[in-house]
């Protein structure tokens, strides 16, 4: 896989619907795919109680990224059926985090911030106005990783980086030519532009 070449930790594969979910066995070949040094992560909505049961039959995973607003509550469930890193999705909406994010950090083994779209899980595209963000979460952000998502592209990765001070950047539609279909210069681009390498 070539994300995991150029220096990826994690592959991510999606059991939450849209136009890029996968049926558990094709997953497992993708993070077959990515070797052993990558860590495999699935994400799921609000049915991920059953599904990651169903799941991980199939197709192991490292951590699973709850993307439906979950609450501390649900983050509780997932581990009573799940041994790994359990990862909380905070959405965005406009430039505030959600004051409910703060019992999260904690709970959660990371936080993902991403752009709340009406209708939408994530995936969107939508990019988040990255330096007001910082201003909010700088006073809950404790504890758990921060991870950002949210429209993050080769053009706008270090900003979000110099704003934010993730311990992990999460990108998708931004490294894609089509739903699902990754672009090898796209995401080259953004890893230089994520580390600040000219690799």
């Amino acid at each position: 896989m070539y994300a995991a070449g150029l220096g990826a930790s994690f592959a991510g594969v999606i059991f939450a619907g849209g136009p890029r979910e996968l049926a558990p066995g094709h997953a497992r070949l993708v993070h077959a795919a990515a070797g052993g040094t990558v860590q495999r992560v699935g994400v799921f909505g609000t049915d991920f109680r059953t599904r990651i049961v169903e799941v991980t039959k199939i197709a192991p995973l490292d951590v699973v990224q709850l993307h439906s607003d979950p609450t501390p509550a649900d983050v509780r469930a997932a581990r009573l059926v799940f041994g790994g890193a359990v990862w909380a999705v905070v959405r965005v909406g406009g430039h505030a985090v959600p004051e409910s994010a703060a019992s999260l950090f904690g709970e959660a083994d990371a936080v993902l911030l991403d752009a709340k779209v009406p209708g939408g899980l994530g995936g969107t595209g939508v990019a988040l106005p990255w330096a007001r963000v910082a201003e909010g979460l700088s006073r809950i952000r404790q504890g758990s990783r921060l991870i950002v998502a949210g429209g993050l592209r080769p053009e706008n990765v270090a900003e979000a980086v110099d704003a934010l001070s993730p311990d992990i950047v999460d990108v998708s539609s931004g490294v894609e030519s089509a739903p699902g279909i990754k672009d090898h210069a796209r995401m080259l681009e953004f890893f230089r532009a994520a580390t600040g390498s000219m690799a």
